[in-house]
């Protein structure tokens, strides 16, 4: 039978649940359980529980960013290329080194975009700190702006390069086809500010003309998206230029990643299409599928015409026209087809611009003759009814015609060609691809351009305000805007193996966003249970309960039990000056 029993150790007296056992024969009280002293058992018997506190953070993205981290070795490539300052130390701020930083920052991109100075409001709702072992609320603007400024632009390039290498080790390259684009992001640097060379005026693709903008070049391979190289470029260089920059470049990336070169084909579209770039492109020894401007090529056109052959390309058929033809001074593949789903939306747009310019000139049809517009010469009205119709092809599907009247000095008259437009939409839909892959099936040439859309699709997801942006940033240095969409671009990659690995291990097949908005959603629990005001706290971690997908994913990333053993992570497991 079991009994209460006390014992005096130092003066307190301490209580147990004691049983008499027969051990080797001879009566011996067991302990079964512990109760502690007096006030401890009172607190039990009076039903008062132990203040306990609990709070959660978002974990999974976090964790599963870090143990790519840790995989790629990320923190200390950067610092292999960071300089040392004068006293031969490495620079470093409140403990963290230039590549701690960067990582940090990259992190923050990809879980949700912020500036630099809100950076901390995001980190800590997670559970960055106790996976780092390291205080972060000191991580503010001044600190990203003094490590930022430690590392020299042309350094990027070697990182990048690095990385690359420990890509293909720990988690393979698939790199056949290598897709290639470009696009610009707009700033608010002012117009005044000479120190900023980067940031210029042009076209830019998010309509805000008016804003000084940076481009930015990127490769990705066809399988999974990875990004195997990046340049950020003056916003005001046309496709082409930058194009020619870079493409010898790109050779010596797949070189010095150890690629076969013979193997690889780069899809462009015709944006970077010069007989100058394409002679670059056959000196690289790179081979290529790109595409023709089809209004320049209008004898191909007619020579394609009743010479279509039914090619299956993927779930379509398309009809197709191959041909080999000399374009600017190389014998290329041609093939000639028409696209239902780009004549679609070319047949979309041509008649939502001509309403437009039908309203407008109804409109000013109605007012030429108003007082307010008396003063107007025949050579002003005429010069705005030109900016009406200057639309590529509304100029030549309206005619229109400016004569005096009665009682008004001005009559107004419009109509559609329907004989002109009936022309133009035999053209809609028209692809003109090019290749110096003579010997591959038209239906792998077709597929290889369509791949195209996933750079595209790379450009979305840092265009996407709520995860993996590149915008904001509130930059305006040559040198921090070349960091900046450095980091941005380290985002994204391991955020591309990410979704490598989830698709591989947990069959998941859903977009970038789709994944961090599951992984954001796994939540780290903490409680904090304290005895008494002087009582030492006991803290406890836990997973929130996962549903079916998270646990899927969760386990798949290898992040089920991080909180508990939480990953040694190169140079950022140990924030001392001596470790880092």
């Amino acid at each position: 039978m079991a009994t209460l029993q006390q014992k005096t150790s130092r003066g307190h007296k301490y209580w147990y649940i004691v049983e008499s056992r027969r051990v080797n024969g001879k009566p011996r009280p067991v302990v079964l359980a512990y109760l502690g002293k007096p006030e401890d058992l009172l607190r039990r018997l009076t039903g008062l529980a132990d203040e306990v506190r609990l709070k959660s953070y978002s974990h999974g993205a976090v964790a599963a960013l870090l143990r790519v981290a840790q995989t790629l070795n990320v923190a200390a490539l950067i610092n292999k290329h960071v300089p040392a300052k004068p006293g031969g130390e490495k620079p470093l701020r409140h403990g963290l080194t230039v590549g701690v930083t960067l990582l940090l920052g990259a992190m923050g991109r990809v879980c949700t975009p912020t500036s630099k100075r809100a950076w901390w409001e995001w980190a800590k709702t997670t559970s960055c700190e106790y996976l780092l072992r390291v205080a972060l609320s000191k991580v503010d603007s001044q600190h990203f702006w003094d490590l930022m400024d430690a590392l020299p632009v042309e350094a990027i390039e070697k990182i990048e390069r690095e990385l690359l290498d420990n890509v293909r080790q720990h988690y393979g390259l698939a790199a056949d086809t290598l897709l290639y684009d470009t696009t610009n992001f707009f700033t608010f640097i002012a117009t005044t500010n000479a120190r900023c060379t980067i940031a210029r005026r042009a076209k830019n693709k998010q309509k805000r003309h008016d804003l000084r903008q940076v481009g930015l070049a990127l490769v990705v391979t066809r399988e999974d998206q990875i990004p195997l190289f990046h340049e950020t470029y003056q916003g005001n260089l046309s496709d082409g230029n930058v194009f020619k920059g870079i493409i010898g470049r790109v050779k010596q990336r797949l070189v010095a990643l150890g690629l076969d070169v013979e193997k690889h084909t780069l899809v462009f579209d015709r944006g970077n299409n010069s007989k100058a770039n394409l002679d670059l492109v056959a000196q690289a020894d790179l081979h290529y599928v790109g595409a023709l401007t089809p209004y320049q090529h209008a004898k191909l056109i007619q020579s394609a015409q009743n010479n279509y052959v039914s090619v299956p390309v993927g779930n379509a058929t398309l009809d197709v026209f191959r041909a080999k033809r000399m374009i600017w001074g190389a014998e290329r593949t041609i093939l000639v087809f028409v696209s239902d789903r780009l004549k679609a939306g070319q047949g979309r747009g041509i008649q939502t611009t001509l309403e437009k310019a039908e309203a407008k000139l109804a409109h000013l049809q109605q007012t030429i003759n108003a007082p307010s517009q008396r003063e107007q010469t025949r050579q002003e009205i005429e010069a705005r009814i030109t900016r009406i119709v200057h639309h590529q092809f509304v100029k030549d599907l309206i005619t229109w015609s400016l004569t005096e009247a009665e009682p008004g000095p001005w009559k107004l008259t419009f109509a559609v060609k329907e004989a002109a437009r009936t022309e133009l939409e035999k053209t809609l839909g028209l692809r003109i691809l090019m290749t110096d892959r003579h010997d591959w099936p038209t239906a792998d040439i077709i597929q290889a351009f369509y791949n195209q859309a996933q750079v595209e699709g790379a450009f979305k997801d840092v265009k996407n305000p709520y995860h993996l942006a590149v915008r904001p940033q509130f930059h305006w240095t040559d040198q921090k805007i070349a960091v900046h969409f450095f980091l941005c671009v380290l985002g994204y990659l391991m955020t591309t193996l990410l979704r490598r690995e989830a698709k591989r291990r947990a069959g998941f097949n859903g977009s970038m966003d789709t994944l961090l908005d599951l992984l954001n959603s796994i939540r780290l629990a903490t409680s904090i249970s304290v005895t008494d005001k002087r009582g030492k706290p006991k803290v406890a971690y836990q997973l929130e309960e996962l549903d079916e997908p998270q646990r899927k994913l969760a386990q798949a990333l290898d992040i089920l039990e991080t909180h508990l053993k939480r990953p040694e992570i190169g140079e950022i497991s140990v924030y001392t000056s001596n470790h880092l």
